[in-house]
């Protein structure tokens, strides 16, 4: 992502990156689902929960592949699901411009 020009910040693990959205402002979110303390799914409904925050698009990217943790990543407020072993990164990039509204 950084060299396609985008900043990032790395959070250690799902209450992490909580405690940095709280504080900072930030564009999209790209998160794992699978993080200690706080996974994926729980930080995407913290972020739904937050009025604050609530807007904030999220994209999941993840090994866990089967349609149900998909379908509990949209239902927990997800704009995109990406798995892991179907991920490169012009698709990320795509996903990415396409969340965020921009043209590819």
């Amino acid at each position: 992502m950084q060299s396609a020009g985008y900043t990032i910040t790395v959070a250690i693990d799902g209450a992490d990156a909580l405690d940095k959205l709280r504080r900072d402002t930030y564009d999209l979110v790209v998160s794992d689902v699978e993080m200690p303390r706080l996974n994926g799914f729980e930080l995407t409904s913290h972020i739904r929960q937050d009025p604050a925050l609530q807007r904030l698009p999220i994209i999941l990217v993840t090994s866990l592949a089967s349609d149900d943790h998909r379908r509990q990543g949209l239902e927990a407020g997800a704009q995109a699901y990406i798995v892991k072993s179907q991920f490169d990164q012009d698709s990320l990039l795509d996903t990415i411009q396409q969340v965020l509204g921009h043209e590819g």
